[in-house]
């Protein structure tokens, strides 16, 4: 049977980095290796920030290591790459099995000391964090004391845009996997959802009193406005709802400027 120093953790695979951080590999209650890195905050912090990435992202992508780098400033920092993507092991359930990866980052921020972690996820991310924080899964350990959603969806299967006509391409056909795969790095699950998760505009009443923020630009191109008014209004006066002018996609569209302000949101919200 194999030992654990730290929860999730495998201990053959604890390494520091040149920067003072440590890089992991997490196994998840369901048995994959999650690919994971931790940042340490530019002087003392007490809180934790764990980063969701988009579809076909990785810990090790541009523009995480941005946002990493910004909310440094804030927290120390945990990056990971959801299942099937990067390093880690397994395949991508595009939103569903993915809350358990979340859950294996945010055991192992704990597990470094933070008594407080706040999640900030980013497009699939984005609907990951919001269940994972409504308690899916059935989860309740994993519980975090603040949650950010860029860019989120607030239903499954939307296909009134052409990026997301592009996605389900992608993920439902044999050769729209192997283009992920070879393409961008990323394996998908071949399996349709069964059951299917509940989605973000069910998850996000369920979240409250934990401090909830929507951030969502007027020119996403894969969601539209209606998917942050959805989840706004599911949650009604929980959330704090910022509708960006000028803003694309994600974590690849998202500045210094916006990742400096959900920094602070965090740091607010869980003083």
């Amino acid at each position: 049977m194999e030992s654990f120093d730290e929860p999730h953790v495998a201990r053959s695979c604890l390494s520091p980095t040149t920067s003072g951080g440590r890089r992991a590999v997490l196994l998840t209650a369901d048995g994959v290796r999650i690919d994971a890195a931790y940042d340490p905050p530019d002087g003392e912090r007490d809180v934790a920030i764990v980063v969701a990435h988009g579809f076909t992202g990785a810990l090790e992508r541009p523009a995480v290591r941005r946002a990493a780098q910004v909310f440094s400033g804030y927290a120390g920092v945990v990056t990971f790459s959801f299942r099937g993507h990067g390093r880690s092991g397994g395949r991508s359930t595009v939103g569903d099995r993915e809350v358990l990866d979340l859950t294996a980052a945010v055991g192992w921020a704990r597990s470094l000391g933070y008594a407080r972690v706040a999640t900030v996820g980013f497009s699939m991310g984005g609907s990951v964090v919001l269940r994972h924080a409504a308690g899916a899964e059935g989860d309740v350990g994993g519980r975090v004391d603040a949650v950010a959603s860029v860019s989120a969806p607030a239903r499954w299967y939307y296909r009134g845009t052409a990026p997301m006509r592009r996605v389900h391409w992608v993920i439902t056909r044999p050769a729209g996997r192997l283009v992920s795969r070879v393409g961008l790095g990323t394996r998908i699950h071949s399996a349709d959802w069964d059951p299917v998760p509940l989605s973000p505009v069910e998850a996000v009443p369920l979240i409250a009193p934990t401090p909830l923020l929507i951030v969502h630009g007027d020119r996403d191109g894969y969601f539209p406005v209606d998917h942050p008014l959805s989840l706004a209004a599911a949650a009604g006066d929980a959330a704090d709802l910022w509708l960006e002018p000028g803003f694309g996609h994600a974590e690849n569209a998202a500045e210094p400027e916006l990742l400096r302000r959900i920094g602070a949101w965090v740091a607010a919200r869980t003083a």
